[in-house]
C-alpha cells in the first residue's frame, strides 16, 4: 500500500484543491443558494414528495418469498438483496458466539457527490430524496444514491439521474476527486460495499428540481440538524480530501508505520469466523418468525419486517422489500483531545461479523446500550460513561443522525463528538488508538480501513470549529444551526 501521508499535500495540485476546499468550508458568500433560500426549497420538496410506507405481512410482499430449500427472503429476479442466515464466532465483544440474520447483497452500487465551481466557490450537488426507511420521509443525499440494480434498471422503472457523471467521467471531461470502496453496517450487512466517488464537472451540469448546490460550509452546518443529511451524504463527505492543511504539519502520536501495522495485527491475530447459512437454520436459535417479522426472542438488536411502498418520486411508483428495523437509538461517539498540541480522535479497532477485513477502526464508541442491558456490568462498552456523563462543555457535536433508509427501517444513532478531559490518557487499551484527523483523511483514501459510524464523525468533526483547524465556520452559530432568519416551524427548526 502507498505511504502514507499525515504532514500536507503531496504536490501542488493538492495543494491547490485543499485551499479551494477551505474557502468553500468558510465562504460568507458566492453562495448558489443562500441559507433561506435553502430552507424554502427544501420545504418545498418534502411536500411534493409523497411517501406512503405501509407495515405488511410477509405473505402479502409482491416480487419477495422465502426460498423453499433455505428459507431465505429474495426477491423473484435474484438481484436487489437476500436476507440470509449467518453464524459467528470472534473473541471480541462479551458473546463469543450466535447466530443471526443479515442482508446479503453483492452488487456494489454508487455513492457519487457532483462538485463544481460557482462565484469561484465549490459546490456541492446535493439531492432531496425520500427512502422507506427514513424518519422523516425526504434527507438530503449525494448527488447519485444507486444500486446496480436500480442503475441497471432491473426493476424497469426511470434511469436515475446524473449517473454518467460517475460512470463515465473522463469520457466527459469530469476530475475524479475521490474513488473508494467503503463497507457499511458490518453487522446487519454481509460484506456489503459501495463505491464512494467524488466528480468535478463544469457549469454544463446544472440542478434539476431535486437538487441544489451548497458550499461545504452549508453542508457541514446542515449536519447539526437531527436527521436531515443522510448516511449516503456523509460516507461521501467524509471521502473529500482533507482541506486542513493550512494549520500546518500535525505530527500523531503514532507514526504512520506504527498505526498500520497495529491495523494489520489486529487483522490478524483477532478471532473472528463469520459463515452464512439458510436463514431457517437461525429460526429456533434465538430468533423466531412470525407473519411480520423476523425478531429475537429477547426483543433486542433488530427484527426484519415487510413493508409496501408508494412515492411519486422514485424510479417505480409502487413496491414491497423487507427492511431491517433496530430495537432502540444507538450511541456512536469519538472522544478527542489535543495530545503536544494536536488533537488526536481515539478510535477502536472493531470487529464485525460482516466486514471483509475483520477489523476496521470504529468510533471509540458505537452501541446500541438496550442489548447490554441483560449482561454483566463488566460487558458494558468501554469508555460508555465518559460519554454519557460529559459536561455541557465537553460536547463539541450532538445530533441524532439516520442510516440508511433504503434498507433500514426508523434506524437512527446519537452522534456525539466529545472533548476527553485527563481523565483519559494518552496510554489507552492495545485495541484503541489515539490517531489525527489527518490520518483518519488518509485512511479514507483506501477501502476497508474506517467504518461507516467513524466516516460519520470524521465528516462531523471536520463541521466543528477549532477542532481541526482553529477556523471560524461562517454562518455555524448556536451549535452548528444555519443562520436562516425567521425560519422556525421549518425544516430549520432543530
Amino acid at each position: 500500500m502507498p505511504q502514507l501521508n499525515t504532514t500536507g499535500p503531496e504536490s501542488h495540485t493538492d495543494a491547490v484543491l485543499a485551499a479551494r476546499l477551505a474557502v468553500s468550508a468558510t465562504a460568507s458568500g458566492g453562495e448558489a443558494m443562500s441559507d433561506v433560500e435553502f430552507f424554502d426549497w427544501f420545504d418545498r420538496r418534502r411536500r411534493t414528495h409523497s411517501q406512503e410506507v405501509r407495515r405488511s405481512t410477509f405473505a402479502e410482499m409482491s416480487g419477495w418469498d422465502f426460498v423453499p430449500d433455505t428459507g431465505d427472503l429474495a426477491h423473484r429476479s435474484g438481484r436487489f438483496f437476500t436476507v440470509r442466515g449467518m453464524r459467528v464466532r470472534t473473541d471480541f465483544g462479551p458473546v463469543p458466539e450466535w447466530t443471526q440474520p443479515i442482508i446479503r447483497q453483492p452488487e456494489i452500487g454508487i455513492l457519487g457527490l457532483a462538485v463544481r465551481e460557482t462565484n469561484g466557490v465549490l459546490h456541492c450537488l446535493m439531492q432531496a430524496k425520500s427512502e422507506p426507511g427514513n424518519v422523516n420521509g425526504v434527507q438530503l443525499s449525494p448527488t447519485v444514491q444507486a444500486t446496480k440494480s436500480n442503475y441497471t434498471r432491473v426493476h424497469g422503472g426511470a434511469s436515475v439521474p446524473y449517473l454518467d457523471c460517475f460512470r463515465e467521467p473522463e469520457a466527459r471531461g469530469h476530475r475524479v476527486l475521490a474513488d473508494v470502496l467503503q463497507s457499511e453496517q458490518g453487522s446487519w450487512f454481509f460484506c456489503k460495499r459501495n463505491r464512494n466517488m467524488i466528480v468535478e464537472v463544469g457549469p454544463e451540469v446544472e440542478a434539476d428540481e431535486d437538487f441544489c448546490w451548497l458550499t461545504l460550509r452549508q453542508v457541514n452546518a446542515l449536519l447539526h440538524y437531527e436527521n436531515l443529511v443522510n448516511m449516503d451524504a456523509r460516507t461521501v463527505l467524509s471521502c473529500l480530501p482533507d482541506w486542513h492543511h493550512g494549520a500546518g504539519p500535525a505530527t500523531g502520536v503514532h507514526s504512520d508505520v506504527a498505526i498500520r501495522s497495529w491495523i494489520t495485527t489486529q487483522q490478524s491475530e483477532r478471532e473472528a469466523s463469520a459463515s452464512l447459512l439458510p436463514l431457517r437454520e437461525v429460526e429456533g436459535r434465538d430468533w423466531y418468525r412470525a407473519e411480520d417479522r423476523i425478531s429475537h426472542e429477547r426483543g433486542l438488536f433488530f427484527s426484519i419486517v415487510p413493508v409496501d411502498v408508494l412515492s411519486n418520486r422514485r424510479e417505480v411508483t409502487s413496491w414491497s422489500q423487507p427492511l431491517l428495523e433496530p430495537h432502540g437509538v444507538g450511541v456512536v461517539a469519538m472522544l478527542v483531545r489535543r495530545i503536544d498540541g494536536v488533537p488526536h480522535c481515539l478510535v477502536q479497532a472493531r470487529v464485525e461479523p460482516g466486514y471483509l477485513d475483520v477489523v476496521e477502526l470504529g468510533p471509540t464508541v458505537q452501541c446500541t446500550p438496550e442489548n447490554y442491558a441483560h449482561l454483566p456490568t463488566s460487558a458494558r462498552p468501554r469508555f460508555l460513561d465518559l460519554v454519557t456523563e460529559a459536561r455541557p462543555e465537553q460536547v463539541l457535536f450532538d445530533t441524532v443522525l439516520s442510516e440508511e433508509g433504503g434498507r433500514f427501517l426508523n434506524a437512527q444513532n446519537r452522534y456525539l463528538i466529545i472533548e476527553a478531559d485527563d481523565g483519559v490518557p494518552a496510554e489507552v487499551p492495545g485495541d484503541y488508538r489515539w490517531v489525527t484527523l489527518r490520518q483518519l483523511g488518509e485512511l479514507l483514501k483506501y477501502s476497508h480501513y474506517v467504518n461507516v459510524q467513524a466516516r460519520t464523525l470524521v465528516a462531523a468533526l471536520r463541521s466543528v470549529t477549532g477542532v481541526s483547524t482553529g477556523l471560524p465556520l461562517a454562518g455555524v452559530q448556536g451549535g452548528g444551526a444555519v443562520s436562516a432568519g425567521e425560519g422556525g416551524g421549518r425544516a430549520d427548526h432543530r
